[in-house]
């Protein structure tokens, strides 16, 4: 059986993985005209389900949104997308490392110290 942590862990990268195949694209079609980039959110309803159980948490998806259209064409600031893509490879990275540590004292659990 999975542990809620272990569950959690699993939701949020997916969640990251959305978030930086979003920010590829806004930083791909940056110069395309009328581009309307695209934001995913994951943390609020994850942060929710997680007091209601695994159930709640396996229901979480990442959600999809565009932003409102740039009053500028040229507003979609490239240097921000690359800042974002970059926080969320740092986030990503920390939650496998977490992961790995959570694995790790699994089996030295199992194995009984050895």
């Amino acid at each position: 059986m999975e542990s809620i942590s272990t569950a959690l862990i699993a939701k949020a990268l997916d969640g990251l993985t959305a978030r930086y195949q979003a920010t590829a694209q806004n930083i791909a079609n940056a110069n395309s005209p009328n581009y309307r980039p695209i934001r995913v959110t994951f943390e609020d309803s994850l942060r929710s389900a997680a007091t209601q159980g695994g159930g709640a948490i396996a229901g979480v998806e990442p959600k999809v949104e565009l932003e409102p259209m740039p009053r500028i064409a040229s507003e979609m600031r490239l240097d921000l997308e690359i800042a974002n893509a970059s926080q969320t490879a740092m986030r990503y990275g920390a939650l496998l490392s977490i992961l790995g540590r959570q694995m790790e004292l699994a089996r030295t659990i199992v194995s009984g110290g050895r």
